[in-house]
Order: C-alpha cells, then structure tokens, then sequence
C-alpha cells in the first residue's frame, strides 16, 4: 500500500507482503489521487495546524472534488466506488492526520449515510446532492455528557406538537457541529409518536421506558440549537469536536428519518464510521513507521546510522509486522464489504485491533526518533496523540472486546 513520500510504480518499503500486488488499477489510482492530495495540501501544514488547534475549512471544497464525501454511497450526486477504494482512501487521509479523515468520517459515514439509510426518497433529494458537493456540512449528535459508550441511555427527548417536532437536551463530542448547516439529532420519543411517524413495514421497537431512538434532520439555524467548539483538546488538534444544546428546537414534521428502526439506526451508521477508522489508523501507523525509518537512515549515532544497529532494526521490524497484518485485515474487510458478507462483529475486530496496534507503533516509532520526536517537526507522536481519540469514540476498547466476546460465547456481558 504505497505511500505518499515512494513513487507509486515502485514497492513501498513497508509493504512486506506485497500487498500491492492484490489491489486493482482502479484501486491504486484512486488511492494514489488521495496520497498526492495528502502530500501537496496536509503534510506541509499539520503541523501548524495541530499546534494552532485549527480545522482548515478551506481543504472541504477539494476533499468534495476528490469524490470523498460520500464517496461509498450510491446515487444522489455521491462516488458509488467499493468499500476497498472508500478503505484505501481512509488510509491515506490519515497519513496525513486522523483530524482530517474524521470530516470525510463525520460527514460521509454518519451524516450522508444516516440520510441514506434511513431517510425519505425527498430527504435524499434534498440533502445528499450539495453535501456530496461539499455545499452543505453535516454532523451526527448521537453521543451525550452522560451517554457515550451507552446510547439507549441518551437524556435528550423529542414530542409532537401539530405540524412540528420539539427537540430538548445535550449532545458532546460532535464533530463538525459548530461550522454545520445541518445535524442528525438523535432523541427519544414517545412510543405513540414514533409510530404515527414510521413509513411503511419500518417500525421502531420500544424501550423499557416506552420510548424510542428516533433521528431527525436538523438545519442549524434553526432558532434554539446551538454548538460551541470544545477547547484544551490535548488530542484530535486539528480538528473540531462541538457541545449541542437543543433547547425547545422546532423543526417540521417531516424532519424525522421515517426509517430508522430504533437504535439500529445511528448503530448502521457507527459501522460505517468504524469500517474506515480500521483502515485509517493503518494511515497512521504507516506514516510513523516510514518517519521513524527516514529519520533512522539520516541520523548517525556512534559513527553510523540508527539504521545500522540491531535495537533499530527489530524495531522497526516489529512494526512493520504488525502493520502488515493490520493492513491485510483491512483488506480482508473490505473484500467483504463490497461482496456483502461483513458482519458487525468483524467491524469490531478491525476497530479493535487496528486502533490498538496503531497506538502502539507510532509510539514505538517515537523511541527511534528521540527527543526530537516530541516536537511537532515529527508525525509520530501527533499520530499516537490522536489515536487516544480514535481509539475511544465510535466504541471504546471496551464495547468491541464485549461485542467480540458476545461473538465467541453468545453471552452479553454488556449489562
């Protein structure tokens, strides 16, 4: 899987595998289109942008043009391509930074897709043209202050009154939500109101409470909604995580998702954002092992390369590994995405496992850089920093390892 600093008709240095070799023409191009973005437009700012907690708005408009909004959806203005070609591309967005991939996350993978799964034939026709476009910035308010790794238990409610919906309560940790024109709020609402709403065979299940998860399209200007950017973020810099506080916010009857079954509803939308974060983190992880191995050939220590030494080597052999395997798991995903045979818990072992070894190799990869590993001068620590976000939202550690464990016993041990 090449990278943005080796000419992509040659083998990467960390592709031990070959895993090249298994990816299409398309496949490869479209990746590569990705990479040169990444290198000409991400690599020569992070920096600044990381250190000045800056979210660069004014890369929307290219990434819209790159087909990346969207990119895996069909129809309604959106790319169609395969889940692999969404996957690769994840990749190499976060080689550049995690901040950067989490837009096209937030945007495509949960805002477009809850629209696209769940949403009215005119709600498509409304919204998914200009946000493929990048007209129109999307964000999904799922998580709240007191409900994150545990939606059912979310506080923010919504009820019918005439014509409109009335929406009250919190939402924390939304991406994008500050510079949004429109959100996707997720409430609870009155199991007789639910049902009034639901089109078709599409019915919602009630909770304990008699209530039920339902989404709603709402624009952000909408008097009574609110976002405020969360500051002192020692993670995720250059990027933009918001508060929502909904406050009695009134939108027409026909902004409820008429489709979405209850929690499954965000939950298909949390597979989708999870299947790209496997592949980004590898982004990640590559990025750091081929910053470590540049800076290794160049600094000399002792009379010779870093490179020179067997601790460096084993090292970076260790990492590699770990790497490859990240990637072929990846890739494994991916062939099974687009063939229509990927199961939840297989998202969950990605997630899980890709985020981990992730962490761990751009940390590893900061040893072999020193103390000028700490500066933002070098990827790899800002990788590692922004991977404690990666690792934790779209499900902790902990939910996949019971989401896995439930797989292997059939015993939830969730509650």
């Amino acid at each position: 899987m090449t990278t943005a600093h080796t000419p992509a008709t040659s083998t990467p240095t960390t592709d031990l595998m070959e895993i090249e070799s298994q990816l299409s023409a398309e496949e490869v191009s479209g990746r590569d289109r990705v990479a040169d973005f990444v290198d000409r437009r991400i690599r020569p700012h992070i920096a600044r942008w990381y250190e000045d907690a800056v979210l660069p708005t004014e890369l929307f408009s290219e990434m819209a043009q790159l087909g990346l909004f969207g990119m895996h959806l069909t129809g309604y203005g959106c790319g169609g391509r395969s889940a692999t070609e969404y996957g690769l591309a994840m990749q190499e967005l976060e080689a550049g930074d995690s901040g950067i991939r989490t837009v096209v996350s937030v945007q495509g993978s949960l805002a477009m897709s809850a629209i696209h799964k769940h949403g009215s034939e005119p709600q498509k026709q409304r919204w998914l043209p200009p946000m493929a476009a990048g007209e129109i910035i999307g964000c999904f308010g799922l998580t709240e202050p007191t409900a994150g790794s545990d939606p059912g238990g979310m506080a923010t409610v919504a009820w019918r009154e005439g014509d409109e919906w009335v929406l009250r309560g919190q939402k924390r940790w939304i991406g994008l939500a500050s510079i949004a024109d429109v959100a996707i709020i997720w409430a609870k609402v009155p199991f007789a109101d639910s049902e009034a709403a639901v089109e078709g065979e599409h019915r919602a299940r009630a909770d304990s409470a008699g209530d039920v998860v339902r989404g709603f399209i709402v624009s952000t200007d909408t008097p009574g909604f609110g976002a405020a950017p969360i500051e002192g973020k020692l993670s995720m810099r250059a990027s933009l995580q918001c508060d929502i506080d909904l406050d009695n916010v009134r939108v027409p009857a026909d902004s409820i998702l008429p489709q979405s079954p209850g929690l499954r509803g965000p939950f298909d939308c949390l597979s989708e954002a999870r299947y790209g974060i496997a592949w980004g983190a590898m982004g990640a992880a590559r990025d750091s092992i081929e910053a470590a191995l540049a800076y290794a050939t160049e600094r000399r220590q002792f009379d010779r390369p870093l490179t020179g030494y067997q601790l460096t080597q084993k090292k970076l052999t260790d990492m590699t590994l770990e790497l490859t395997k990240g990637q072929l798991l990846s890739l494994q995903m991916g062939r099974m995405k687009d063939a229509g045979t990927l199961q939840s818990h297989m998202i969950s072992v990605g997630k899980l496992n890709n985020c981990r070894t992730a962490i761990d190799i751009c940390r590893e990869a900061r040893t072999i850089l020193g103390g000028n590993g700490i500066t933002g001068q070098h990827a790899p620590l800002r990788h590692a920093n922004n991977l404690e976000s990666v690792r934790t939202y779209e499900g902790t550690d902990e939910v996949h390892t019971l989401i896995i464990g439930k797989r292997l016993t059939g015993e939830s041990a969730f509650r």
